[in-house]
């Protein structure tokens, strides 16, 4: 299978057939054994069988998962802490749980920015067929008639000649584009550069920092769960969710104030993690001993207002590209139409 991460659906799946092979009373190599004999996949089938010869060694589970070199570390260290408080089949339901949110949320992304772009992409190909192909006849119908088109769509018609004289340089630069999108995905140490300058910058901004903190609050529940202390809890949720400046600073105001002996809800809300509402039913939690539960429900919250989130940003985005299209196209056709319907009734 290469050295390539695997996916958040096969690791999700992998850790909810482990979890329940493990609550059966299995032990974790006659699991992965059963997960084998169904596996249908030859890729699969050699990673599991690697898991197996490093189990049959002696290893520890994580350690196998270590060792792979295909699982995040996250999951390998997870695994690890649920080795050593003895809930390892509550932290792999609690895996399976954090990746198929974190498929979901990936899925609710995906879909907000598909339709938008392709409102985008068809809108600029209204607009260039309007100015290469349509404003030159419009243009010939008016010398025809002894006159000129007006001068915004004489100039949007020039602009359109020099876009066609300049068609092999622009599909020379859309190769490129789509070349280095490729060499993107192909190259993970160019993806994570990529990935880093982008977060630097807009990581803690808007819907990417709603996006950031609700991954920051669902690891520490999984950690919380897992019976991770907090501030072991914070450090492994930081390391899941972090990635830009501006959130790496909140997670260490965050390590700082616990280790100035405030407590966890404090130290969250003062940080910037949790508002104030999330702040108290944390602190509740924590009182009632059910800390874990509360911060369950903080993170269930979190996902809801993520997906808001997004929801009210698209709404905004595809009105506007409506508008603005509308406005353009009417614009254009208005800019030729309006003389030609002079000289018409002149004429008649």
């Amino acid at each position: 299978m290469g050295k390539r991460l695997l996916t958040n659906t096969y690791l999700s799946m992998l850790c909810a057939e482990l979890a329940m092979l493990l609550d059966a009373g299995l032990t974790v190599s006659d699991s992965v054994h059963v997960l084998l004999d169904d596996e249908p996949g030859k890729d699969g089938k050699e990673l599991l069988q690697a898991l197996i010869n490093q189990l049959e060694l002696g290893e520890q589970f994580s350690t196998s998962l270590k060792k792979s070199e295909v699982f995040p570390k996250y999951m390998v260290h997870m695994v690890e802490i649920g080795e050593r408080t003895g809930r390892l089949v509550e932290t792999l339901k609690a895996l399976s749980e954090y990746y198929e949110r974190q498929i979901r949320l990936s899925v609710t992304i995906k879909n907000s920015i598909l339709y938008p772009a392709i409102l985008l992409v068809l809108m600029i190909v209204v607009v260039l067929i309007l100015i290469v192909q349509v404003l030159p006849i419009f243009n010939d119908v008016f010398a025809r008639l002894g006159t000129q088109m007006s001068p915004l769509a004489s100039a949007l018609m020039d602009f359109g000649q020099w876009l066609g004289g300049a068609a092999v340089v622009i599909a020379a630069i859309i190769a490129l584009v789509f070349i280095f999108i490729i060499l993107v995905a192909a190259v993970p140490s160019l993806r994570t550069g990529l990935f880093r300058s982008f977060s630097n910058k807009w990581g803690s901004r808007g819907v990417f920092g709603k996006i950031a903190s609700s991954r920051f609050i669902y690891a520490m529940r999984l950690s919380m769960a897992s019976g991770l202390d907090t501030a072991d809890s914070i450090d492994l949720a930081a390391s899941v969710s972090g990635g830009s400046r501006a959130v790496d600073e909140k997670h260490r105001r965050c390590i700082k104030l616990i280790s100035e002996g405030k407590p966890l809800h404090e130290a969250l809300f003062g940080a910037g993690i949790l508002s104030g509402q999330d702040s108290k039913m944390l602190s509740i939690g924590s009182r009632s001993g059910k800390a874990d539960q509360a911060m369950a429900e903080i993170a269930r919250r979190n996902d809801l207002d993520v997906q808001d989130h997004i929801d009210r940003l698209v709404g905004r985005i595809e009105p506007a590209l409506v508008i603005i299209s509308s406005v353009i196209v009417g614009v254009i056709l208005l800019s030729v139409m309006l003389p030609l319907m002079g000289i018409m009734t002149a004429i008649g």
